[in-house]
């Protein structure tokens, strides 16, 4: 007797589904018992997102993250003892932040950056849903921003470059490229002087370096440049040296001039 198919919606025996991915996990922490526990509420709605833990000041918080080994840690920026900025350079060495704020202060949120967070959500300029997408997005190194940060990256670049006599228009890098920007930290203690690598590079290599910029992969520039991968390759290996860089984001930080932002010191 021939064997029956399984009925719709039935698991072959041969071809299971494939496992599903393990929850990204967070840690939420607010000094504000009522928007700590709504945050949590809000993500554990979620199958993909775990919450395991919650903190109420940036000591707490550095004690969870040690403890938990979250991917993710939602940081509010001023708490009391031990506040979201002190506590950030150290929860980015263990996982990725989101920082949280309230502030609309182009200091504050830059401050932020250079301490390491993968984004910036000023409250009420997002949804749930878009809270979601964030958590999800810098687990893989996609940066996000709501409007109000978005305007202090712009901000920041803008103010470096003019530091380094560049009058042309700086491509938003920090928003496009899917590195985490968490791995610029690094690039601020760089000597402020490498800004004039820019002059360094030939008229093809200028143009390359300002598409790594803008957020386009080795295809999408072999595309626009008419040019093989391979040479496209060969371009960035050069460029790599004369920029003494060993990655796209730290190559796109000095062509910017985002380096020049290592003395300045950020508000508490």
């Amino acid at each position: 007797m021939p064997d029956r198919p399984p009925p719709p919606g039935a698991v072959h025996p041969l071809f299971p589904p494939p496992p599903r991915p393990a929850p990204v996990r967070v840690i939420v922490a607010d000094d504000n018992p009522v928007v700590r526990a709504g945050l949590t509420a809000l993500l554990r709605d979620r199958d993909d997102i775990a919450v395991v833990a919650e903190a109420a000041d940036g000591r707490e918080a550095c004690e969870a993250a040690l403890r938990h080994r979250p991917d993710v840690v939602l940081l509010d920026v001023r708490m009391p003892g031990v506040d979201g900025l002190s506590a950030l350079p150290h929860l980015a060495r263990i996982a990725h932040v989101l920082v949280l704020t309230y502030s609309h202060e182009a200091e504050v949120l830059q401050r932020a950056l250079r301490g390491g967070a993968g984004g910036c959500l000023v409250h009420g300029e997002f949804t749930v849903e878009e809270l979601a997408s964030a958590v999800r997005d810098v687990t893989v190194g996609r940066a996000h921003f709501t409007p109000t940060a978005a305007t202090a990256v712009l901000a920041h670049i803008q103010q470096s470059a003019t530091a380094h006599d560049e009058p042309d228009s700086v491509p938003l890098f920090s928003l496009t490229s899917g590195e985490s920007l968490s791995q610029l930290q690094s690039l601020m203690r760089v000597s402020e002087a490498e800004g004039g690598a820019r002059h360094t590079l030939s008229g093809r290599e200028a143009e390359i370096m300002d598409l790594i910029a803008s957020g386009m992969n080795n295809r999408e520039i072999a595309a626009t440049c008419f040019i093989s991968e391979k040479t496209v390759k060969n371009h960035i290996n050069r460029i790599f040296a004369k920029l003494h860089s060993s990655s796209r984001s730290e190559a796109a930080a000095k062509w910017l001039g985002t380096t020049a932002g290592a003395s300045r010191r950020g508000v508490g």
